[in-house]
């Protein structure tokens, strides 16, 4: 926002990259500075932040940084003024009101050589390829013939969810079912229809990245409350609500992105409780709850036990089967749906049919497939805990119940430090302040554990002194 000063780790964030390529660093840094103004990702105004903190935080000298503020203040980039800071200048362009904090840019292409532990996003399994070859062609034909929108989502599929909902022990109907394209599509539905400008939102802290930036995108004002070691602080939810009056409180109750956490059967009932007591919508994120790691089984949605007006459920295929598969959805009653699907068709008609077709034809076989992962990631983790035991003794992590990635915290070192020396020796990950509303976390960051040994020895070795 215009005149507020940019955190150092959101623009750590946005810079992702600027070192790589020819000319001198201060030159890179500036460039890079530069071509965020140009694409309104700061905003006009914005203060950047001090050179010290910002050289920190990079692992440069402060000379670099302060040769780039000035290479910036002499291209008019930015208007440097005793007392106030190098402020953001943009002339005739308006502020963006869409910049965002950078928080999913791990998604975007990298080099070739660089190896990537900045997402747990697991590669296919291998039954995904059979079900496209499986598709019949007489169905497909049949769907060819018609336009081929369907915006609140194929009825086989919507079909197919809803008994699987109906399956793991939550009643369904299909008209309670909204297919979207993937669960970041589904997650910006519910934020940008439930939520107006300045509504009060709560978050766990940390969460998942992609819903701060859904939120913040929809204009929500964020309270957190902490994620302990063993799961949500409901008593802290209890004491928010008692003095507060949100307009949602958006929750991970299984397989928890990014600290892999769970809550108890005890647990789930009370925050069931509390929430149900003051009457707070509630969005459920179950993205990663089919990857379970600890031999309790898959949780069931904490939507059977809420009012089922006030609760939507966000589900997807892309954990468990495949990150290509762009297919998710939203549980919720009727009306809700339906107004959901009303502000779809603004955006997207429909997800494509093809992709449909096959989730459809593989959520017929979800309790396989959810065995499959399990009997893939249990051991995956085991040698991950035991090649960072030998290699990083002094990093600590809770194992997690569930998820694809562990929480590690790195005790005294900065990550978003870490994390930039690591990516300059061509390793990618993610630092904590990306998961946290007010930019915390600082001394943790995300570790996909599915990665094969050798490639995380390969990584652990070159980030040695990071």
């Amino acid at each position: 926002m215009a005149g507020e000063r940019i955190d150092v780790t959101v623009l750590c964030r946005l810079l992702d990259g600027w070192a790589d390529g020819d000319g001198q660093l201060p030159q890179r840094l500036a460039d890079a500075v530069a071509a965020l103004v140009a694409a309104d990702h700061l905003a006009d105004g914005a203060i950047l932040p001090p050179q010290r903190e910002l050289a920190a935080a990079l692992g440069i000298a402060r000379g670099t940084v302060t040769t780039a503020y000035d290479l910036l203040a002499a291209q008019d980039c930015v208007q440097a003024r005793q007392g106030s800071g190098s402020r953001v200048r943009r002339r005739g362009v308006l502020t963006a009101k869409g910049a965002t904090s950078g928080r999913l840019s791990s998604f975007a292409g990298h080099g070739h050589d660089e190896i990537d532990l900045s997402s747990g996003a697991l590669p296919g399994l291998p039954g995904v390829v059979g079900a496209f070859a499986r598709l019949d062609p007489i169905e497909l034909a049949a769907e060819v013939a018609t336009d081929g929108y369907h915006p609140a989502g194929l009825p086989r599929l919507r079909e197919a969810i809803a008994a699987q909902y109906t399956r793991d022990g939550l009643d369904t109907a299909p008209d309670q079912i909204l297919v979207t394209s993937g669960s970041q599509q589904a997650l910006w539905l519910v934020a940008h229809t439930l939520v107006s400008a300045g509504d009060e939102v709560v978050v766990e802290d940390p969460t998942y990245r992609g819903g701060l930036e859904a939120f913040r995108d929809a204009g929500a004002a964020l309270l957190t409350v902490p994620r302990r070691v063993d799961g949500l602080d409901v008593c802290a939810v209890e004491a928010l609500l008692r003095t507060r009056r949100p307009r949602a409180f958006y929750v991970q109750p299984a397989a928890h992105n990014p600290t892999g956490t769970s809550l108890s059967s005890a647990q789930r009932a009370a925050l069931a409780d509390v929430l149900t007591g003051h009457g707070v919508h509630v969005i459920e994120d179950t993205s990663s709850a089919d990857l379970v790691l600890d031999g309790a089984g898959f949780r069931p949605s904490l939507a059977g036990q809420l009012d089922p007006r006030r609760v939507v459920t966000i589900g997807t295929t892309s954990k468990l089967l495949w990150g290509g598969l762009r297919v998710g959805w939203v549980r919720a009653a009727p009306a809700v749906v339906q107004t959901l699907t009303r502000m779809r068709t603004t955006i997207d008609i429909g997800t494509p049919v093809a992709d449909q077709l096959v989730a459809a034809d593989l959520i017929a076989t979800t309790a396989d497939l959810r065995r499959r992962r399990t009997a893939d990631l249990v051991p995956a983790l085991a040698a991950t805990e035991e090649l960072l035991a030998a290699r990083r003794p002094h990093w600590r992590w809770v194992r997690p119940s569930g998820g694809t990635s562990l929480w590690i915290d790195l005790g005294d070192a900065d990550a978003v430090t870490f994390v930039e020396q690591a990516r300059r020796r061509g390793v990618r990950m993610v630092a904590g302040p990306s998961f946290s509303a007010f930019e915390g976390q600082r001394s943790h960051l995300k570790l996909p554990f599915w990665h094969p040994p050798a490639r995380l020895a390969t990584a652990l070795d070159r980030i040695t002194g990071a």
